[in-house]
């Protein structure tokens, strides 16, 4: 059973809540759920919708096609009943958010007392809330089907509460921002979280001002981390490459939206990862590493605080909008790693040194300094071996290769479930990971990408000789011209979506089946 339901309403209306209120109320009884956000950038008005795909096994992305539309307008029938199944249900024709909640309760045969838990922990309208649900849930005699109660116990988040949880887990000290979709979340989340976790967090008047007070944290000895998107990435690269040539550990949110300028504000799209690699005037080393889900999210952040403090670098986590508003069913916690200061006080500088911290011209010191950067990333280059640098998913056996990095992971899992191109073999394996818990046909195989900087160049092996198709969310491809710059390999099948919209897993699925061999 994989069930799609999307609600649709004005900014304001409530799309969120309701899609909030099922959606933990189906963790809560064992359920897999993934939700995405399509919203203008807009307070009031306009047309918002999420979308709501779950399962009792797990899910990772939505699809085209909905079996249930929630209606909170006349505008959102009208924009998406085409997309409506056949047997697909439409609630429409009331006022009240609530009495949706009360009507997608009954048609999924979920138990009235499990959206009563849930309006009473909102405390906002309670009696009010309560009142129009149960109309909603006594006027509803449709039944779509009965959800079950599963004995698993999940984790929902999204991507950014995974950044936020991995920075506080790794100790974080200080996080400085200026608010930019769609990094401001972790700001927020952070902010909430900051006295109980004994943390700092300000918002400064720009991302200039963000990243140069944040190296003056940093020099204190202070574990710093700030977030930005794009637009503020670029004003920020100066001070990156201060954190270069200053050996200054920091971490740094870049989570994209599509470009260039102020592109689209509240999409997505992964047009962010050339500037990830090579902002920054000069050579030095950094990190650059690239979550696909919260889980990771939490993890990578955690191994970016590592290699920040212990090799005195910028380390970068490159997300997207779509992973970092989308909501995720975990089952599995993060595997972390301790995280110990490194920075000491001392004299920083941002001209080449001696020995003193003092500015040279020197010919020998300046190429002594080149050297020691440059020994540094191929330090930073063994360590990075010891973490899983990329993973592979599906038919480890098969000739048909899917490449991709970030965001794009859920649906391309989703898409490769059932493709079968060996006679119907199988590979046995572990419900939250893929490659262990559910029956997944053979067929094709996909590498996600995790490291970009540094780069897994054993990757090779795996990808020699083999039928290669490429997916991501731009328009020219930058991993893939990465994966030519590191190992040679050209890519020639490239699936690529540049719309501002994530992959939706049955139209990927179409789009990978016709390049199999």
């Amino acid at each position: 059973m994989r069930l799609n339901i999307l609600f649709g309403g004005p900014a304001g209306s409530g799309p969120n809540i309701l899609t909030n209120i099922l959606g933990k109320a189906l963790v809560g009884q064992g359920n897999y759920v993934f939700y995405s956000r399509d919203y203008q950038s807009l307070i009031r008005g306009g047309h918002n919708f999420n979308v709501l795909t779950f399962s009792d096994k797990p899910v990772y992305s939505n699809d085209s096609k909905i079996d249930i539309l929630v209606c909170l307008d006349e505008n959102t029938e009208k924009l998406h009943e085409n997309k409506l199944n056949k047997k697909g249900v439409i609630l429409k024709g009331h006022k009240e958010n609530m009495y949706y909640a009360g009507g997608i309760f009954k048609l999924l045969g979920l138990d009235f007392l499990l959206l009563e838990k849930q309006l009473f922990e909102i405390s906002d309208r309670f009696e009010e809330n309560i009142k129009y649900a149960k109309q909603g849930y006594k006027e509803e005699t449709r039944n779509v089907c009965k959800v079950l109660k599963l004995r698993q116990n999940k984790f929902f988040l999204n991507g950014n509460q995974g950044i936020s949880d991995g920075a506080i887990k790794s100790g974080l000290d200080v996080y400085l921002a200026y608010p930019m979709t769609p990094a401001t979340s972790v700001l927020m989340e952070l902010a909430e979280k900051q006295i109980e976790n004994n943390f700092f967090v300000f918002e400064l008047e720009n991302e200039i001002a963000v990243i140069n007070a944040a190296v003056g944290s940093a020099i204190t000895g202070a574990k710093t981390m700030i977030g930005t998107s794009g637009g503020g990435f670029d004003l920020m690269t100066e001070g990156l490459s201060l954190t270069g040539i200053a050996e200054v550990p920091l971490v740094i949110f870049l989570s994209q939206r599509p470009g260039p300028g102020t592109g689209v504000a509240t999409y997505t799209g992964q047009g962010d990862l050339n500037i990830a690699r090579h902002s920054g005037h000069g050579e030095f080393p950094r990190v650059v590493l690239a979550p696909g889900d919260p889980k990771e999210a939490e993890e990578l952040t955690n191994q970016a605080f590592y290699f920040s403090q212990k090799y005195k670098i910028p380390s970068i986590i490159i997300s997207d909008k779509h992973l970092g508003e989308s909501f995720y069913t975990i089952n599995k916690k993060s595997k972390l790693i301790s995280v110990l200061k490194s920075t000491l006080f001392g004299r920083y500088n941002s001209y080449e040194t001696d020995s003193e911290g003092s500015a040279t011209e020197d010919p020998e010191i300046i190429e002594k300094n080149i050297e020691k950067r440059l020994k540094k990333g191929f330090e930073i280059k063994k360590e990075a071996e010891k973490f899983e640098q990329y993973e592979i998913y599906g038919d480890e056996n098969s000739k048909n290769v899917v490449v991709s990095w970030g965001s794009t992971k859920g649906a391309i899992i989703d898409a490769i479930k059932d493709l079968d191109t060996h006679g119907g073999h199988t590979q046995r394996g572990t419900s939250e990971n893929p490659k262990e818990g559910q029956d997944l046909q053979a067929g094709c195989k996909f590498i996600q990408i995790k490291y970009i900087e540094p780069f897994p160049e054993k990757i090779k092996k795996e990808l020699e000789n083999k039928n290669l198709i490429l997916v991501e969310n731009n328009s020219t491809g930058q991993l893939g011209s990465l994966i030519t710059e590191k190992t040679g390999i050209f890519i020639e099948n490239k699936i690529l979506r540049y719309d501002g919209r994530p992959f939706l897993a049955d139209e990927l699925k179409k789009e990978i089946e016709g390049r199999l061999k």
